[in-house]
């Protein structure tokens, strides 16, 4: 299989692909966010064709199935869609009435998704380890240091075992990290 991202495999691919499969790729090519989290049935039902026919898709684009084709998608949202370009996908999309209800249905589409892969017994293990530590630290910088400071501050809601590593310097990290042990 090539590196090729998935919207370069369906232009390299689309002369030769069928009604159906020409209505996937359309639907692929204009609601990644939406396809990434949507099921091989629930995609085929939007584009009006059979599970059958959007797994042959997948198969034609050189995936070993539509699981694999999924994560192509998702790579693809990782890597290539800007936050403005998401609204801008999201202004395209049918049910949209506008960029705030297109990006705030992506995310519940997302939150689903997540609901739906989460393993229970792992999430169970982590608030376990949570609940019985001794002590809670939490780091974060650059972009996920909003982040660590959200979580800092719910969490010292219900604790108070909680430490926030401020990312001001690489030297005051070090010295507040000092003291923590295994």
């Amino acid at each position: 299989m090539t590196t090729k991202d998935i919207t370069a495999r369906i232009h390299d691919l689309s002369a030769s692909f069928s009604k159906g499969q020409k209505r996937i790729a359309h639907v692929v090519l204009t609601n990644y966010d939406k396809v990434a989290y949507m099921t091989a049935a629930k995609l085929g039902e939007t584009c009006g064709v059979s599970e059958s026919t959007v797994v042959r898709f997948a198969t034609e684009l050189g995936y070993s199935g539509y699981p694999q084709m999924q994560k192509a998608i998702r790579d693809l949202l990782r890597t290539r869609l800007t936050p403005n370009q998401r609204i801008a996908v999201s202004n395209s999309l049918p049910e949209s009435a506008d960029p705030l209800t297109g990006v705030l249905s992506a995310d519940m589409t997302r939150i689903k998704g997540t609901m739906e892969k989460l393993d229970r017994t792992a999430f169970d293990h982590a608030v376990e380890a949570l609940c019985n530590a001794e002590q809670i630290y939490i780091f974060g910088s650059r972009s996920s240091a909003t982040l660590a400071y959200f979580l800092s501050f719910n969490l010292e809601l219900t604790a108070e075992n909680i430490k926030l590593i401020a990312p001001s310097s690489a030297s005051e990290i070090f010295e507040q990290i000092l003291s923590i042990h295994e």
